[in-house]
């Protein structure tokens, strides 16, 4: 069997397009399969700090300080009464030039700024591109059928990896049944856009604010560039559909007026008059890797958006599996196994956040009160909501279990096994 490429990645966003520029660079030969034509509409707008390394890798920085996206220091947290905590600025914790800054990014320019950097190190990139089905020659994935919507024409591609990277779509842990649900972690998102609300100044223009709501919901109200800002309400659905309500605009507004804060700060702008809606479920694959196939992204784990994780975590699952289907290349050697480590350090990395996300919405839990009791328990929630989430953090949950239960790590991500895990496809 001769192939067409050394690797094929279905999906071209943040884990896609960093995976393939690291490929691209390194000289295989890449192919990107992506479903949409960019640059196309995506939430998740909020770059936490260690968001630094990937884009650093794939050579991004120097393109990112020389956008106009808006530039990110700190985090604010905001009671329902209207108060507000103190600042969290990054840079009392992390040099201020590089991990200690970050961004709030437009996601159509963001992600088309790192789909064009995959193309400039190599990768072939094809948009507008259905892939229907694995190609499947035994156990083993051997490449895809892709259709061109432009043209119509269905046609295979192979290589010796498939990378699925399609996101919260997770099209082949779908396929295969590998999909799993976090047994509490079950929220709704409405959110919209506002032109010319209220906002911070100097350092604190892109100041990212978290802003309660009763039942454990909160607001999210991100400044970005051209005087826009992405606002809005993620919480439960028997919460936010109560008394019937279930038109994302009447949610929304309802909502607002739960938040002394969030309704002064619109109150000066102008919505744009376009509500979305989405369930923010927390799921995550059961295996990482199969023979052939290797999850990265969102459709390896997708975790609540409360901390603005998901960025950051699915350019690092990308960087990770590009440096590891790398050296399979270069060993010949792709077999699941060889993704085991790539498996547990991303799972590690969302098992860390998400103790912190169900700390989060227990009504129980203050981020102050253990703080309060153990001073050196901020340094530890610094590290872990900025994103540098593979480290031991035993000693702080520890301290979290003296007021709330966490939950154990759910049990995904390992490599399949070489027999049965792909018979559904």
């Amino acid at each position: 069997m001769s192939n067409d490429y050394d690797a094929i990645l279905i999906g071209g966003g943040p884990a896609g397009s960093c995976a393939s520029a690291i490929l691209g660079e390194y000289g295989h030969r890449v192919l990107v399969l992506e479903r949409e034509k960019f640059p196309r509409y995506h939430i998740g707008e909020s770059l936490i700090p260690f968001t630094y390394g990937p884009l650093e890798r794939i050579g991004m920085i120097p393109k990112m300080k020389a956008s106009h996206f808006v530039k990110k220091y700190s985090v604010t947290f905001v009671s329902p009464d209207g108060r507000r905590s103190q600042p969290f600025f990054f840079y009392n914790r992390y040099d201020r030039d590089t991990i200690a800054q970050s961004w709030q990014v437009l996601r159509s320019e963001f992600d088309q700024m790192l789909l064009d950097n995959a193309r400039e190190k190599g990768a072939e990139v094809r948009e507008e591109t259905n892939v229907n089905r694995l190609l499947m020659e035994g156990e083993q994935v051997v490449g895809v059928e892709a259709t061109d919507r432009k043209t119509g024409r269905t046609y295979e591609v192979r290589a010796p990896i498939v990378v699925d990277c399609t996101g919260k779509e997770a099209f082949t842990s779908n396929k295969l049944g590998w999909r799993m649900r976090d047994p509490y972690l079950n929220k709704i998102a409405v959110w919209t856009y506002y032109k010319d609300a209220k906002r911070g100044e100097g350092e604190l223009e892109g100041d990212t604010t978290v802003a309660y709501v009763p039942e454990k919901g909160w607001f999210w109200f991100i400044p970005q560039h051209d005087g826009m800002t992405s606002v809005g309400i993620v919480a439960e659905g028997k919460y936010l559909t109560r008394d019937g309500v279930k038109d994302p605009k009447e949610i929304f507004h309802r909502e607002v007026e739960e938040n002394l804060w969030i309704k002064d700060r619109l109150s000066a702008g102008q919505g744009t008059g376009q509500y979305f809606i989405t369930s923010e479920y927390s799921r995550h694959s059961r295996y990482c890797a199969a023979p052939g196939l290797v999850l990265a992204g969102d459709a390896l784990a997708f975790l609540d958006p409360v901390f603005s994780s998901g960025v950051m975590l699915a350019l690092k699952s990308g960087q990770l599996v590009g440096e590891a289907i790398h050296e399979g290349l270069v060993a010949g050697d792709l077999s699941p196994a060889r993704f085991a480590e790539y498996g547990a350090t991303v799972r590690q990395g969302v098992e860390n956040m998400r103790k912190l996300v169900y700390a989060f919405y227990d009504p129980n839990f203050s981020f102050r009160e253990v703080i309060k009791a153990h001073p050196e328990a901020g340094g530890l929630l610094t590290d872990c909501l900025s994103g540098d989430v593979n480290k031991d953090f035993s000693q702080l949950w520890d301290w979290i279990r003296e007021y709330v239960p966490l939950p154990d790590d759910l049990p995904y991500g390992d490599p399949a096994p070489e027999e049965g895990a792909l018979a559904s496809s």
